[in-house]
């Protein structure tokens, strides 16, 4: 039995993906996993794994500590259906010299939002920066995130190449309060762009990284940014820059809220 166009897996791919397509037999699917590493010296760090399923969907898990406790944390699938040259950014990103790779600053590398990572509800691009729909840590800074999102919410080529994608995940805490404060790194130059003041910084920041490499590829923080350049500095889908300012206002609240003990 010979199956065309074999899947290269080179993280513990599960599943039957060898199974042929013509089959009535139940879904199959693959499993890749991805080790979340810290970036911005955040102290986060996560597992993740996406399973892609024979109908289009995929599952996302991702169980991650060391995160801003009682915060919530953006995250997203990063990358393009149609390029490997994405990639993790290096601590060489950080442009204005402060210690910090900032979202703006790492976007050329890490490439635009593919699906947002939600908790319910729309999963594209224009909830990027829907911070009342994404995942909260504990109070020990554990998060933990699993969903199942159908395929009428992911862009057309993001099942099929899920390898040359990645996940990012938001938000930090550099001066080890336990909130995001504008007493460390000051207010997001991300959410000024967006016409929404006093957003800490620490809020925004990218807090860990992770992608799946196949043999051959483009190690993480080496590669080209072919195409890169194209992308407007926040690659978040058109209608949320419509609806982002109130969503980072609504980050503002709660951060504030945070700030004076309610």
């Amino acid at each position: 039995m010979h199956v065309s166009k074999p899947i290269r897996r080179t993280l513990a791919v599960l599943g039957v993906a060898s199974l042929p397509l013509m089959l009535s037999a139940p879904a199959s699917a693959d499993t890749l996993n991805f080790n979340l590493e810290e970036i911005n010296g955040s102290g986060a760090q996560a597992t993740a794994t996406i399973t892609t399923s024979s109908d289009g969907s995929l599952t996302v898990e991702i169980t991650g500590s060391g995160f801003t406790p009682n915060q919530p944390h953006a995250q997203h699938i990063h990358g393009s259906a149609e390029s490997t040259q994405f990639f993790c950014p290096p601590a060489s990103a950080d442009a204005n010299g402060d210690g910090q790779v900032a979202t703006e600053e790492g976007l050329k590398q890490y490439g635009g939002v593919m699906v947002s990572l939600t908790t319910k509800g729309d999963a594209s691009a224009d909830s990027g920066l829907a911070v009342e729909r994404m995942p909260v840590a504990d109070e020990s800074g554990n998060l933990d995130y699993s969903r199942t999102i159908p395929a009428a919410d992911i862009p057309a080529g993001i099942a099929e190449n899920i390898e040359n994608l990645h996940i990012v995940q938001h938000g930090l805490d550099v001066n080890g309060n336990d909130k995001y404060d504008l007493n460390s790194l000051g207010e997001s130059v991300f959410a000024q762009s967006l016409g929404v003041q006093d957003v800490p910084e620490e809020a925004t920041n990218p807090s860990t990284c992770g992608e799946v490499t196949p043999v051959g590829a483009v190690e993480t923080g080496s590669g080209g940014t072919d195409g890169a350049e194209n992308l407007p500095l926040f690659a978040f889908g058109g209608a949320a820059l419509l609806g982002s300012a109130a969503m980072m206002a609504g980050l503002r609240r709660r951060t504030a809220g945070t700030a004076d003990g309610s």
